[in-house]
């Protein structure tokens, strides 16, 4: 089977370039803007003819996009996330490959939801922000193009390889230092947003069953579990040997032990109420992505039963694996 994978270089590409070079069967192809891609091509700027003569010539029998941006101005994103993805689809229905499409879509497509409830994939979408918007105008491209497609919607991607900006490896990232400076308290802000975390290669592996499958549509991509930031940080902490109180700001109570909640005996655990103070480097950098910056608010959860039904798929890895990959990174950094 010949793959055309687009955006090989990204967090969630890397991984699904590994995943698919695991598959003998797959004849792997990368197109992206830089120089290790094994043809550079620029979607955002790049013509739908040029894009076309490429896919006659290679022929893939699926087409992978993984490409876009997450950060940015309205612009930008709407460049990378939806212009691209017109690239792709316009390029797709002109080749005469007749291609399947697999697009890399994510929750925040689908913006703020109830508080307990699970999102399932046909729910309303109401992005919170312009990264939202811009990746919910992409699936509908995809969706209405005609093709033969599937829309991949990732919850948070984690585990080895997140990006240092990202909530969860700045607040590696600030363990790593108060670790380091011997400082006995971490301060956060704004741990109290709920959010379903679903392990990168666990997304590797949705992406090649939905290459290999007949599905079309939306397909949510989570653990079907919604888990607070302050009980991964606590976690978080465990894994990184971090003795040192945990203080957080929105919470009504003293200092407590990292991993203890009161009233659930040894269970991972809620972080302590503590206003941010200016002075220390490790309280900036917990601080600094608070709240929480997809748009989505204080909840969301995936129901992740259509791919179970559909791609036979189910998530393996558990978030302290994740969180120790992230820690395992974070700690090597000098």
């Amino acid at each position: 089977m010949r793959v055309l994978l687009l955006g090989a270089n990204g967090f969630l590409g890397r991984f699904v370039a590994d995943r698919l070079l695991a598959d003998p069967a797959v004849h792997l192809t990368a197109l992206g803007r830089g120089d290790d891609a094994d043809v550079r091509f620029d979607l955002a700027s790049g013509s739908p003819g040029a894009l076309t003569r490429f896919l006659d010539a290679v022929h893939p029998g699926v087409v992978i996009n993984c490409a876009g941006a997450t950060r940015g101005g309205a612009r930008d994103l709407t460049r990378h996330n939806t212009v691209a993805v017109a690239t792709v689809c316009e390029a797709l229905r002109r080749s005469g490959c007749g291609a399947r499409l697999v697009q890399l879509g994510c929750s925040s497509e689908y913006g703020p939801s109830q508080h307990g409830s699970s999102t399932a994939e046909d729910a309303v979408p109401r992005p919170g922000g312009p990264y939202g918007v811009s990746k919910l105008a992409a699936s509908e491209l995809v969706l209405g193009s005609g093709l033969d497609a599937l829309v991949l919607r990732v919850f948070s991607p984690v585990g080895p390889g997140t990006p240092a900006g990202s909530p969860l490896g700045r607040l590696a990232e600030a363990m790593r230092r108060a670790m380091q400076s011997g400082d006995g308290e971490l301060k956060l802000g704004g741990l109290g947003v709920q959010r379903d975390f679903v392990d990168v290669r666990d997304v590797a592996r949705a992406v090649h069953a939905a290459s290999l499958s007949a599905a079309q549509g939306i397909v949510n991509i989570g653990s079907g579990r919604a888990v607070r930031l302050r009980d991964a940080a606590a976690v978080l902490a465990r894994v990184a040997g971090y003795a040192g109180a945990l203080h957080e700001i929105d919470l009504p109570s003293g200092p407590l032990r990292p991993g203890h909640v009161p009233g659930h005996g040894h269970a991972p655990g809620h972080a302590a109420i503590g206003a941010p103070r200016g002075e220390s480097v490790a309280e900036q950098l917990a601080a600094g992505p608070f709240p929480y910056p997809d748009g989505c608010g204080g909840w969301q959860q995936a129901d992740v039963r259509t791919a179970r039904d559909r791609l036979g798929w189910r998530p393996r890895i558990n978030l302290e694996e994740s969180l120790a990959d992230i820690w395992m990174e974070a700690a090597c950094r000098i």
